[in-house]
């Protein structure tokens, strides 16, 4: 029997010239099944977090205690999804934010609905998953998603390139602003990106390499102003 589990990734947080990862670990499920596997909610730890991951994505897999990295993405508009598994799809802004809505529905229901809940999420990225009773969470989501306030959700996909299988699941999660872990980079209107993605290894090797050559040449200049300044010029 083949059992969908919520991982826990490896989190990125953006600083002006660097990205640090954070270890995160999957921790357990909720104990609801349907159709043959675990569905969500699902828990683990992200650094010194304890979150909550929803899973949005039928077609990978994940495991209990697996690690990995990830990108972390908004779902205020398509620009900010640009890193995500099904970004790419016209109406991506809406399918994220319908099951945004949805996830937040486990906490108002019975345990009985989570089944169907969990299916209707599914659905909405891959026709190919399991089908849920009715289409009632479906309506529902469609009919109320617009009213939801999605800012401190995020998309969790793993880190690039980002294939449709053969990956780890993508999953919604939703972080406080106060943890260290909330992802945001600035721009020069001082405002922050929802999308956080590391800098690259050979790009951050030109800049390192840049900052060392700047330091060598102030100095050779600050000990040859020095020197001027006596009577003895120098050697070498």
């Amino acid at each position: 029997m083949r059992y969908f589990l919520c991982g826990i990734p490896f989190l990125l947080t953006a600083l002006p010239l660097m990205a640090n990862p954070i270890e995160a670990t999957f921790v357990g499920v909720n104990g609801a099944e349907a159709f043959g596997y675990y569905v969500g909610p699902y828990y683990g730890d992200l650094g010194q977090q304890s979150v909550v991951f929803d899973c949005v994505d039928f077609a990978n897999d994940v495991s209990f205690g697996q690690q990995w990295a990830v990108n972390l993405s908004s779902i205020d508009t398509q620009a900010d999804l640009a890193n995500t598994r099904y970004g790419g799809r016209a109406n991506a802004v809406q399918l994220y934010q319908e099951a945004a809505w949805l996830t937040e529905q486990y906490a108002l229901n019975p345990a009985s609905d989570y089944g169907d809940i969990q299916t209707t999420i599914w659905q909405l990225f891959d026709q190919y998953a399991p089908t849920p009773a009715t289409n009632y969470w479906l309506s529902l989501a469609q009919a109320n998603y617009m009213n939801g306030n999605y800012s401190n959700f995020f998309v969790v996909t793993n880190t690039g390139p980002v294939n449709p299988t053969g990956q780890v699941q993508e999953f919604l999660t939703v972080l406080n602003p106060d943890w260290s872990i909330y992802p945001s980079t600035i721009d020069g209107s001082g405002s922050s990106s929802g999308s956080v993605a590391t800098p690259e290894p050979a790009l951050m090797g030109v800049v390192g390499l840049g900052l060392i050559g700047a330091a060598a040449v102030l100095g050779r200049a600050r000990k040859r102003q020095k020197a001027g300044a006596g009577s003895t010029p120098p050697a070498g």
